[in-house]
């Protein structure tokens, strides 16, 4: 008796999208010195972290001069909503043109975020803006941080597996920008203002799709929570808003702990790290990618597609791996496997494999 065929869930159409206002590098760093130097003690020891973040490009929903005033969480989380839903709106409905699909054709929506708080949730809002039917599946996915982009996924994957036959769309939003505190002098904030840019992205996954192996399928997934952890990565609640929390030791733990976490889980899988071509993963920065390329036995420099995305976009959080992927999957490369991997609170490492004949 022949055994069942394995359904695996197919990416039909990717695209994402950046807000309107360009901010360099090197008019952030002035920013820099103009709104820390004077009140932050030694600060030219940290100006040097401008240049080393290799960003020379972001991009953010509200002018630079912004950051220099006073904001409060209920100013902040209306930008947020107001962006969010704009640039959403945006990158939904390009993925759905490159899918050849309409609104009305989505069975399911998922709305991947951290950086600001929505209730009714962005999947919700998305419904009316997007035109989709109101008998939309719906799935609104908070906390993940720089891993959501990755486990969302992860989770559209499951939920287009749950459903023969439907059509599943990720929304996937972060306005880290929004998060700046003017009154925090804390060294998280200075360095959050050189690394953080805002972005969207948006994919739609089935299981049943008429053009068969040209799409990329995805193959594996899981997860990786580092026991005693929770303090790494995250962000804290202030009266005026989201407080940046990551540590200085994350680049330490990517270099020493990120491989043995990776084996365990191309195991589960029956792979190797021999069988992975190509690297979808989160530059969260500079020495982060460093200690990514260290742990993944690449000379360095070999995770070109992450740093390109870093320099020009900065890190956009969960988004900012679906624009790594979307770099890939637009380059004429051969077909193989692509390992898909982002870190973010918990402290949690994201994977998933996705593989293209």
């Amino acid at each position: 008796m022949n055994e069942p065929a394995v359904v695996r869930p197919l990416i039909l159409g990717m695209a994402t999208a950046v807000p309107p206002f360009r901010l360099e590098q090197e008019d952030v760093a002035r920013f820099g010195a103009d709104f820390f130097g004077p009140s932050f003690q030694d600060f030219d020891r940290f100006m040097p972290v401008y240049a080393n973040t290799m960003i020379e490009n972001r991009y953010s929903c509200v002018p630079l001069g912004w950051y220099m005033e006073p904001h409060g969480l209920r100013e902040r989380n209306a930008l947020y909503i107001e962006n969010a839903v704009t640039l959403l709106n945006d990158a939904g409905r390009r993925a759905l043109t490159q899918a050849n699909l309409e609104p009305a054709d989505v069975d399911a929506i998922i709305a991947v975020s951290s950086s600001g708080i929505a209730t009714p949730s962005l999947d919700a809002l998305m419904i009316d803006r997007l035109e989709l039917r109101p008998d939309v599946e719906r799935l609104p996915v908070f906390g993940l941080g720089c891993a959501g982009g990755v486990i969302g996924l992860a989770r559209a994957g499951q939920m287009a597996i749950s459903r023969p036959g439907s059509n599943v769309l990720l929304l996937v939003v972060e306005l880290c920008g929004l998060t700046f505190r003017s009154d925090d002098n804390s060294k998280s904030n200075v360095i959050a203002t050189a690394l953080f840019g805002d972005g969207a992205a948006a994919a739609i996954l089935t299981v049943d799709a008429p053009i068969g192996g040209s799409a990329p399928r995805l193959t594996a997934w899981g997860e990786h929570t580092w026991p005693g952890t929770p303090d790494v990565m995250g962000w804290t609640v202030e009266d005026d808003g989201l407080g940046v929390l990551f540590s200085q030791s994350i680049p330490t733990i990517v270099q020493r702990d990120y491989r043995a976490a990776l084996d365990r889980f191309l195991a589960v899988n029956a792979l190797s790290l021999g069988d992975i071509d190509t690297f979808a993963v989160h530059p969260g920065g500079a020495r982060v990618v460093d200690a990514l390329e260290q742990a993944l036995d690449l000379v360095s420099g070999a995770l070109t597609d992450s740093r390109a995305v870093l320099r020009d976009f900065g890190n956009m959080s969960a988004a900012t791996v679906m624009f790594v992927l979307e770099r890939i999957l637009l380059a004429p490369k051969p077909s193989g496997r692509t390992l898909v991997s982002s870190l973010g609170p918990g402290f949690t490492a994201g994977f998933t494999i996705l593989e293209q004949w």
